[in-house]
């Protein structure tokens, strides 16, 4: 089995070395695409020397995921953050649950700092995802070349694309819950205050939930708060 480990980038010159660097012994079985969003910093050249490819595209995750996935010879797609970082033996992890007969699935999540209500979040993030069926992009979802066309892949959408593509793949089947854990940088949590993040990312899946633009939510998101400074 044969993967493609795809990862948007946007501005990351500060971890984009190290994120590669952790990947760089999986490579006899996967390929590494970084998919650039036009990021101002030095990000592509610090990438260049330890993908495959390295492609710029438009700006938005939909976009550069599904970008990349269409430049991947992989069997399998693994979208990964360029803030998360990998269990020990991923990938043979992924190759033995799909395996068995399924198409696509996620990890559990840790977030990495200080604060007590980061593990307290992860938990809660995973037992949702169990529950729901739902994963989010810090899980690190992936998914069979054949099911992610088979639902026309990300929605081009603003934000949550992660959500819409899990609801989507969920009609193929249930997602592999792997309890490893990847490890996901904590920083937006933490710069905008964790428990202000909790109402904020709840209010945003509520009002997707609603039917809200992505476009607005994006917004919002950007902003890190949901009145104006």
């Amino acid at each position: 089995m044969y993967f493609s480990i795809i990862i948007p980038t946007l501005n990351e010159a500060a971890g984009i070395s190290a994120c590669l660097a952790a990947l760089q012994p999986l490579r006899s079985v996967c390929e590494l695409i970084v998919v650039d969003g036009g990021s101002t910093d030095a990000t592509a050249a610090l990438a260049t020397p330890w993908v495959d490819q390295c492609l710029c595209s438009p700006p938005g995750r939909a976009k550069q995921m599904n970008y990349g996935a269409a430049h991947a010879a992989g069997e399998v797609l693994v979208f990964l953050h360029a803030d998360t970082f990998l269990p020990d033996q991923a990938l043979a992890m992924i190759a033995e649950s799909l395996g068995q007969g399924r198409c696509w699935g996620r990890f559990d999540v840790r977030l990495s700092g200080g604060h007590f209500l980061l593990k307290i979040i992860a938990l809660m993030m995973n037992a949702r995802s169990c529950l729901t069926g739902i994963a989010t992009g810090d899980q690190v979802i992936f998914v069979t070349r054949k099911a992610f066309m088979a639902v026309e892949c990300y929605p081009d959408i603003a934000l949550m694309e992660d959500i819409a593509l899990s609801t989507a793949l969920g009609k193929l089947g249930r997602p592999v819950c792997l309890r490893a854990k990847v490890t996901s940088s904590g920083r937006r949590w933490l710069g905008f205050g964790v428990l202000h993040t909790i109402v904020l990312m709840w209010w945003l899946r509520w009002r997707f939930a609603c039917g809200d633009a992505p476009e607005r939510l994006a917004a919002i998101y950007a902003r890190g708060r949901l009145w104006m400074r």
